[in-house]
């Protein structure tokens, strides 16, 4: 069984398509890719302990900071590129899509919605950046160099010029095992925004 939210994108991946991961972590998602979907899977992942897990399940991944090491790829050599609760971890996010949509038919992205209502209530009433379960961190430690709502992401779309394809905002529970779709006031209700995302027409 894997995390709620990589079973929803788990299931916008068409089965036999070339998938490359970044920041892959210990490769759980590019697992049940390749062993359910067939996919031909690529990964790029900075830690050690986490390209050791993915070589151990036999997939195909390489150390490295996957911002440096995407212009080596050429245009439209994937199907999918996927960056999965990495994008508050980016320094240039718009220059990461770009290349994401330059080398990939399509993109999915995820990341922690900041405009949950329990963070919201947490600065609120405390006055302390939030620490929550999707955001386990504090201020000092944190690997995290921004944070962005699902409507921050919807405005970032147009703003970069791209088109969002499929969008899903989910609530999770049980260290994000379990989830529900939140269609009712998602920027306040969900824990997660996941996107997939192509480039504009024309």
């Amino acid at each position: 069984m894997i995390r709620y939210d990589l079973s929803i994108i788990e299931n916008w991946i068409e089965p036999g398509s070339r998938v490359l991961g970044l920041g892959c972590g210990d490769g759980e998602l590019l697992y049940a890719l390749k062993t359910k979907k067939n996919v031909e899977e690529r990964g790029i992942e900075q830690s050690e302990e986490g390209v050791s897990a993915c070589i151990g399940k036999g997939l195909s991944v390489i150390q490295g900071d996957f911002n440096t090491e995407l212009s080596d790829y050429p245009d439209q050599c994937f199907d999918y590129v996927i960056l999965s609760q990495t994008l508050q971890q980016v320094y240039e996010p718009a220059g990461l899509i770009r290349s994401m949509l330059r080398i990939g038919k399509k993109a999915v992205v995820s990341f922690p919605n900041f405009g949950h209502y329990r963070i919201r209530l947490q600065l609120l009433l405390s006055g302390y950046v939030p620490v929550t379960e999707q955001l386990p961190y504090q201020w000092y430690d944190t690997p995290n160099i921004r944070v962005l709502t699902i409507r921050d992401f919807e405005r970032f779309s147009k703003d970069v010029g791209f088109r969002i394809l499929k969008e899903v905002a989910i609530n999770t529970t049980d260290r994000d095992m379990h989830g529900s779709i939140v269609r009712f006031l998602p920027n306040v209700r969900a824990t997660y925004g996941l996107f997939l995302i192509g480039k504009e027409r024309g």
